[in-house]
């Protein structure tokens, strides 16, 4: 599996990038998979449900299933998973999106700015940043592509990784 990550502030259009750049990837025969840093805890479950009532209870995973999808909840005890371990938990693909997870991994990166961004751009302090995807002119050795133009990511993408 190939992976690409897509750093940045938030509100730079890191998800709305992804979701674009998805079924672009698809149409070229790629098999994809995502993977969000969510910075905020969530649950996916509600309480009085079976689900939660078994993690209440103890159990380290549990998997839902129905005809259309599943899910497998899984509850971290001891510190944070690694990066490495998460993406080993999917399924074969040929790409993986991550986004966020700016200070882990080894794996080239996307950072999203906007002209907003009053921020200090991530790219010069970050080796693994292969091109920036913005919405105005950076001044950078590394590619700056149209961050409104996701047809043209994905093409880097997918020559940049090989994918062809």
């Amino acid at each position: 599996m190939k992976v690409i990550g897509f750093i940045g502030y938030s509100n730079t259009g890191k998800t709305t990038l992804i979701e674009k750049l998805i079924p672009l990837l698809i149409a070229r025969g790629l098999r994809v998979s995502t993977l969000k840093n969510a910075h905020h805890g969530f649950d996916m479950d509600r309480p009085g449900k079976d689900s939660f009532r078994y993690r209440q209870a103890g159990s380290a995973q549990v998997l839902i299933a129905t005809s259309e999808r599943w899910a497998l909840l899984t509850e971290v005890r001891g510190g944070p998973v690694p990066l490495e371990a998460l993406i080993a938990q999917l399924a074969p693909c040929d790409l993986v999106l991550v986004e966020g997870f700016k200070s882990e991994g080894h794996f080239p990166r996307i950072e999203v700015r906007r002209t907003t961004n009053a921020e200090p751009p991530i790219f010069p302090h970050d080796a693994n940043v292969i091109a920036v995807a913005a919405d105005h002119a950076i001044d950078t050795a590394l590619p700056v592509l149209d961050l409104n133009d996701a047809a043209k990511i994905a093409g880097f993408i997918v020559e940049r990784l090989e994918l062809a």
